[in-house]
């Protein structure tokens, strides 16, 4: 069971850092687009790590597991640098030297690089269509995050209600600290990388 917990702890830090950006933007999230996104974060965690479980059955137990620490290292690593870009990127703009335009279609891109794209609409508040995109953008880590865990023993049921419980607590500490994460000129979403690498290296036996 402690896995399971850690795991959605790990996957729960990316909904703080969306929903703590949102609200520090003056952004709101009302009480039905929270609870979707936190709906379809465990969801998808669950699905993943289901999924996961299911390949691991046709495949040696060694190299799933040597193949789920690679994935779980190489999205942690990923996140890391993710964080970089997306600080380069805000510096660049706040500086006036770029101009991100990616229209319609480029939607995931936009909310992968800035949570706060997500008020498409502009009216300060998530409706429930805005919400439910915003929450898959930021699960694209959680679902590559269970399928290389498959191998680990987790439990797919019980990861997805820890992940929800955790996501509600996430959510909630978003709003209290959202003001203070906004004002900070860094990007700490490479915590999460890290505490992902830590756990393929040590969670995985």
């Amino acid at each position: 069971m402690l896995k399971e917990i850690i795991l959605a702890v790990i996957v729960s830090f990316d909904t703080f850092l969306v929903t703590s950006a949102c609200f520090g933007s003056g952004i709101r999230i009302p009480l039905v687009p929270a609870v979707l996104i936190d709906l379809i974060g465990g969801a998808v965690l669950g699905l993943s790590l289901g999924l996961s479980e299911l390949i691991s059955r046709a495949v040696s137990e060694e190299i799933c597991r040597s193949v789920g620490t690679a994935v779980l290292c190489l999205i942690g690593t990923v996140t890391v640098f993710k964080s970089l870009l997306r600080s380069l990127i805000r510096r660049l703009s706040e500086r006036g030297e770029l101009s991100l335009k990616t229209g319609n279609s480029g939607l995931m891109i936009k909310l992968y690089l800035d949570d706060t794209a997500a008020d498409l609409d502009h009216s300060s508040s998530l409706s429930v269509s805005e919400a439910a995109a915003l929450a898959l953008a930021s699960s694209l880590d959680s679902a590559a995050t269970g399928l290389g865990s498959g191998a680990a023993g987790i439990s797919p049921v019980k990861a997805a209600v820890f992940a929800f419980i955790s996501g509600a607590a996430a959510i909630g500490g978003g709003y209290l600290a959202g003001k203070k994460i906004s004002s900070l000129s860094h990007d700490l979403s490479w915590l999460g990388g890290v505490f992902l690498i830590l756990f393929a290296v040590f969670g995985q036996s």
